[in-house]
């Protein structure tokens, strides 16, 4: 695995205007992903974990304001044009998202979906895009790829049509894949033959993964980070060995216990009380103050904890950061 990061984020801040004022969606954030690795942005929903991925491969919506410096294979991506970051993502960037309906054209074939990409980036001819669009289905498990690389996507799966969206992300052999909650409209046996396909794909190919979800059985299984997000903020960060055994934030701990145990048979799942800030009203202090089961004192309330060192890889932000046994230390 490179020390050289392939995708780097540095106090990566969006703010999106609305009708109601402006709309914090991420604030400050900082992650990196290295070649051959796989880093999980974790969180509730609306937390700025596809935001911040949007926003950093140059895809945030026109009402947002980006700051901050992403580096893409070590180039300043966010001082490019606009027409150059387009040429990058398309060579180095794969992308595939939650619903593969949506991601794919109902009007043309899967071969000719997937074929797009090698003539647009690699300048290939549309014979030779037809060739690298049979030999990449084939790759992903699509049987009889030579036959039915001229099928539509209403002939196939779910599961098989999510393959589909991976061979196109994989069209042009990108350095990055972004995987946003590739799995969520996937029956489970299908969601775990996708996750194994992906990192399968990363251990030949040796591509970097960014993959977003808020499913914490998928990260403990897949990923090597683990950044938590919450209100736009990320709280912990770290191996993802170190967060889910040893988790310093009372967020992280929080969406640890709610995770279903099926061991536990029929009882209560359980449940974060209350429901995360408004981006249009976050509180000048910790964001998850108000449901925070610690509750320290008022500066939790009023003030930013900053993001400290529990380890050399290991980081939280809390003025309180939790013990191995739950309890919650203090500065």
């Amino acid at each position: 695995m490179s020390d050289a990061a392939v995708l780097a984020v540095t106090d990566l801040t969006v703010t999106i205007g609305t009708r109601r004022g402006p709309a914090r969606a991420v604030a400050g954030v900082d992650w990196s992903v290295r070649a051959g690795e796989t880093l999980a942005l974790v969180g509730e929903s609306g937390s700025g974990k596809s935001m911040s991925v949007l926003a950093a491969t140059g895809l945030a919506p026109r009402a947002a304001r980006v700051t901050g410096q992403v580096r893409l294979l070590g180039t300043d991506f966010t001082a490019s044009s606009p027409d150059r970051r387009r040429r990058m993502r398309g060579r180095h960037v794969g992308f595939v998202f939650q619903d593969p309906m949506t991601s794919l054209n109902p009007v043309l074939t899967v071969g000719r979906q997937v074929a797009e990409a090698g003539e647009e980036h690699l300048g290939l001819t549309r014979r030779a895009a037809r060739a690298r669009a049979v030999e990449l289905l084939d790759l992903v498990g699509i049987p009889s790829a030579a036959q039915r690389v001229d099928a539509y996507p209403h002939q196939f799966s779910g599961g098989m049509r999510q393959r589909v969206v991976i061979a196109m992300a994989l069209a042009c052999e990108p350095d990055l894949l972004i995987a946003d909650e590739p799995t969520t409209a996937l029956d489970v046996t299908t969601q775990a033959q996708i996750v194994e396909l992906v990192a399968d794909l990363q251990r030949r190919l040796g591509t970097a993964v960014v993959w977003i979800t808020h499913d914490l059985g998928v990260v403990a299984g897949i990923a090597d980070t683990v950044a938590v997000m919450y209100a736009g903020r990320i709280l912990e960060q770290g191996p993802v060995d170190a967060v889910f055994g040893q988790p310093a934030h009372p967020y992280t701990t929080a969406l640890l216990a709610a995770r279903p145990d099926p061991a536990a048979g029929g009882g209560d799942l359980v449940t974060i009380a209350g429901a995360p800030p408004s981006p249009l009203a976050l509180p000048a202090g910790c964001a998850f103050w108000p449901r925070c089961p610690v509750r320290g004192d008022a500066r939790c309330e009023h003030e930013l904890p900053p993001l400290r060192p529990v380890s050399t890889r290991h980081h939280v932000r809390t003025f309180y950061p939790q013990h191995a046994d739950g309890r919650a230390g203090h500065e």
